[in-house]
């Protein structure tokens, strides 16, 4: 069986698509996917790196093109109930902190599923704690445990911990992803990891 291993964190929208494609590709080969919860805020701290917004600023035409870009993406894969959020950067801290106490206690992929539709289905503003704190209720979490979680020393530490591991594995960005040790950055990649699934 194929692992993949996907780098995640919530603050990307390109994360959100690539996520809805992912699951797809698990159902249909026979292959573990491992989510992994960083910080991108810490990973582009660590690489010098920029997000596109801030990268491309200035850069006549290429923030447009970049639309267009997702544009045909949502499209290609259908995932139409993707919507930019009006909060746009969101800080993700807490809820990346959330996902690594759901990875703690056995129910990760849930996690992602259900805070994903409160960033980028039904977009809030989920760097406000009052706000986590409502989702996490709407979605049917035990929100009280999982805010205290969120200011757990070990959890906070296993977040550094798995952003530090990601960039010295080369991580940049997200979304990421490897395919036993090869490395595949952006949604962009994805046909390319495919195509290696539908070989074996």
């Amino acid at each position: 069986m194929k692992k993949i291993d996907f780098y995640f964190d919530f603050a990307s929208p390109n994360a959100y698509l690539s996520h809805k494609v992912m699951q797809t590709i698990k159902q249909k080969y026979d292959v573990e996917l491992k989510y992994t919860p960083v910080l991108l805020g810490g990973i582009f701290k660590a690489t010098n790196n920029k997000p596109p917004m801030e990268q491309f600023f200035g850069v006549l035409n290429k923030n447009e093109y970049q639309s267009i870009e997702m544009q045909r993406f949502i499209e290609r894969h259908d995932l139409q109930s993707f919507q930019m959020n009006p909060h746009f950067p969101v800080i993700s801290l807490q809820i990346i902190r959330g996902a690594v106490a759901a990875e703690m206690d056995g129910y990760l992929e849930e996690y992602i599923d259900k805070v994903l539709v409160h960033m980028w289905e039904e977009p809030k503003k989920m760097d406000d704690p009052e706000v986590i704190k409502a989702a996490f209720e709407e979605s049917g979490f035990d929100s009280e445990k999982l805010m205290a979680q969120m200011q757990d020393p070990d959890v906070k530490a296993k977040l550094i911990s798995n952003t530090e591991e990601a960039v010295k594995k080369g991580v940049f960005g997200i979304p990421t992803f490897f395919v036993d040790d090869e490395m595949y950055f952006g949604k962009d990649t994805i046909w390319m990891i495919e195509e290696i699934l539908a070989e074996t």
